[in-house]
């Protein structure tokens, strides 16, 4: 056997290899329920997995689109915004997959975050998730009524923060990389879209969340309300047996 031959053996073994892992990964989750520590209060299976493809997905905003190759080949935590506007379920949903993935310690760089962009929200109004979703955690971690009770109102949509309380959030740091989002905002075609709502008999829930493998297959999907801890748990499971990403 020439070289170019066991070349081309690999390559054939390569690509079998990434369409067969993700099924395998559901089929034995499925299987063997106590790899993820033996309990149903998590997420749930999609058996099979969904498919997206690259040319499935879009970016939503400039910002998205400029960074759009930064979810390639990477697990990703997608958060679903299924209306035209983003409640305090919502805005807390996206707050606690941005502290998930901080939980991740060393496995952070395998992961990205996204949101998922079922309407056409004005972006004006959309660029106020996104404010929120980089700063309101600071604003959680700062422990005194008077934050809480700022952090309360203001994962209330039409409660904006104003230029006094970003300053005093930031500090001193720069200010442009202060309000940098670390969240790649999307589009999908209709057809993957049509194939996620048809995972629920209901309409699609404010905070939902799902699980993404880096060869864009839909894995797990979580209601809204979701528990942070019992998440990472089973990302950091898929994480540990997965050897793509």
């Amino acid at each position: 056997m020439n070289e170019q031959q066991k070349k081309n053996q690999i390559l054939i073994v390569s690509i079998f290899s990434m369409t067969i892992i993700p099924f395998l990964i559901a089929w034995g989750l499925k299987e063997h329920p106590n790899l993820v520590n033996g309990t149903t209060n998590r997420g749930q299976l999609v058996i099979p997995p969904i498919t997206i493809a690259q040319q499935d997905i879009s970016g939503f905003d400039t910002f998205s689109v400029n960074n759009i190759k930064e979810i390639q080949g990477h697990w990703l935590i997608a958060n679903v915004i299924p209306n035209d506007s983003c409640n305090e379920v919502c805005i807390e949903s996206l707050l606690k997959t941005k502290q998930l993935r901080l939980m991740l310690n060393k496995e952070l760089p395998r992961t990205r975050r996204i949101a998922i962009i079922y309407k056409s929200p004005n972006e004006d109004v959309a660029s106020e998730w996104w404010l929120k979703d980089t700063l309101l955690w600071r604003l959680n971690r700062i422990e005194d009524k008077e934050s809480h009770d700022q952090y309360r109102r203001l994962l209330h949509q039409e409660n904006k923060l104003d230029s006094g309380l970003i300053n005093k959030l930031i500090e001193n740091e720069n200010k442009e990389m202060a309000l940098n989002s670390d969240l790649i905002r999307i589009k999908l075609s209709e057809e993957v879209l049509n194939k996620i709502s048809a995972i629920s008999k209901q309409p699609l829930q404010d905070g939902m969340l799902f699980l993404i493998d880096p060869l864009g297959n839909l894995m797990m999907q979580y209601d809204s309300g979701f528990d942070t801890y019992k998440v990472k748990d089973d990302l950091m499971h898929l994480l540990r047996i997965s050897q793509i990403g």
